[in-house]
C-alpha cells in the first residue's frame, strides 16, 4: 500500500482524525493483522472522536465557564442539602431539551457557581450551546453595548444560546435599565431556551431586588413557574476546607 498518497488524500479531505489513526496503524505491528472491516471501523471511530472533541472544545471556548467543573467532580459528601438523585437527573439534560429553567440558591461559598458550571460543561458534552454570564457584568456590558454598536450582537447570543447561565443574580437591587434588559432576556427565551440562575437570595426575595412590582411579576412569571430548583444550605465550603485538620 502506498501510505504517503493515502495520508495526503486524507488531509486534503479534512479527515484529520482518520489520518492520525492511519499513521499509527501503519507504524504499528497491527497493519497486517487487522482485517479490512476492523481497519475501516477503527479509522471511522477515530474520525468521529476527533470531530466530537473539536466541536466540544469550540463549545467550551464559547461558553466561557467560570470553573473547569464536571458533573464527575461534584462532592456529595459535604452536608449542604444537595440531592444526589436530583442532580444526576438534571445532569441528563432533559430539562434543557424541554426548555425548562433551573434555579440554584444558597449562601455564599456553598458551591452554586461550581454546580452551574458542571451542568454547563455536561450540556456542552451533550451538544448544547452554552453561555456563562455573571449578572453584574452582564448588565454593565449591555449598558455599554448600547453605545458602541455591540448591543444587537450580544442580544442575539443571549437570546439564542440553548443554555444561558446567569451567575450571582440579585447581589444588589436592579436599576430601571437592568430590569428592562432582564425582562427582554427572559421573554425572548421563555419556552424556547433554558436559563440557569444562581443566587444567594431565595426566590421569594427576588421581588424586592427587582425593585418594581410590575417588572418583578413579569420576570418571575417567565423564570420561576417552569423552573427546577436546587436549594443549598450550610457553611461556606471555602471556610470548611480552610479549617485546620486535627
Amino acid at each position: 500500500m502506498l501510505a504517503h498518497p493515502t495520508l495526503d488524500r486524507l488531509h486534503q479531505m479534512g479527515l484529520f482524525g482518520m489520518a492520525k489513526a492511519f499513521t499509527e496503524i501503519m507504524a504499528s505491528d497491527h497493519a497486517t493483522t487487522l482485517s479490512f472491516p476492523e481497519c475501516l471501523g477503527l479509522l471511522l471511530d477515530r474520525e468521529t472522536t476527533y470531530r466530537y472533541d473539536k466541536k466540544l472544545a469550540a463549545r467550551l471556548r464559547y461558553a466561557r465557564l467560570r470553573h473547569q467543573a464536571t458533573v464527575e467532580d461534584i462532592d456529595f459528601r459535604t452536608s449542604r442539602g444537595l440531592d444526589r438523585a436530583l442532580f444526576h437527573k438534571l445532569a441528563q439534560g432533559s430539562w434543557i431539551e424541554a426548555h425548562d429553567n433551573l434555579i440554584i440558591c444558597g449562601p455564599t461559598g456553598i458551591g452554586k457557581s461550581f454546580l452551574a458550571c458542571a451542568l454547563g460543561h455536561k450540556a456542552c458534552r451533550d451538544n448544547h450551546s452554552v453561555l456563562y454570564q455573571r449578572a453584574p457584568k452582564l448588565f454593565a456590558d449591555l449598558a455599554l453595548a448600547r453605545g458602541d454598536g455591540r448591543y444587537a450582537r450580544i442580544c442575539r447570543a443571549l437570546f439564542g444560546v440553548q443554555l444561558l447561565l446567569i451567575d450571582d443574580f440579585a447581589l444588589e437591587p436592579l436599576d430601571a435599565q437592568a430590569r428592562h434588559e432582564l425582562l427582554e432576556i427572559v421573554e425572548q427565551r421563555y419556552g424556547r431556551r433554558s436559563t440557569l440562575i444562581t443566587s444567594q437570595l431565595p426566590v421569594d426575595q427576588w421581588h424586592k431586588i427587582i425593585a418594581d412590582p410590575t417588572y418583578a411579576d413579569a420576570i418571575l412569571d417567565r423564570l420561576v413557574h417552569n423552573a427546577h430548583r436546587i436549594e443549598l444550605t450550610g457553611d461556606s465550603l471555602r471556610k470548611i476546607r480552610s479549617r485546620p485538620r486535627g
